[in-house]
């Protein structure tokens, strides 16, 4: 009975463990975007890291014009994410790494620490 007893409390002792470590390196992050743009806009956001994309399975975060939209998403902490944004039916009008993760870009990546970003502008 005592092995058992001892078997059972170090099975949940490594249950424990695994559940810390794995939670110790999530992080919540949200982005804040803005639509200045006169049409609608459709973001992405991409890991650099790992093939992972918010919000996944062929959809996209919808801003319509002059919209500003808080997008929250949970992320590996250190983790870069950037965006990509178009103009809805329009993909060569786009900011960031545009439609999926294509382009370069100097000041769309943000390093997943958790909190939010700054406020990100969209314009014409």
């Amino acid at each position: 009975m005592a092995y058992l007893s001892r078997l059972r409390a170090a099975g949940a002792a490594v249950l424990l463990v695994s559940f810390a470590a794995s939670s110790a390196f999530a992080a919540d992050v949200t982005f804040v975007m803005q639509n200045d743009h006169p049409n609608a806009v459709e973001v992405e956001l991409y890991s650099q890291d790992r093939n992972h994309v918010w919000p996944g399975n062929g959809e996209v975060f919808y801003l319509d014009d002059g919209e500003v939209k808080e997008i929250p998403l949970s992320c590996i902490e250190g983790e870069k994410i950037c965006y990509g944004a178009w103009v809805s039916g329009d993909q060569g009008t786009y900011w960031g790494t545009g439609p999926d993760n294509a382009e370069n870009c100097s000041d769309c990546c943000y390093t997943c620490t958790g909190g939010q970003t700054e406020q990100i502008t969209l314009v014409e």
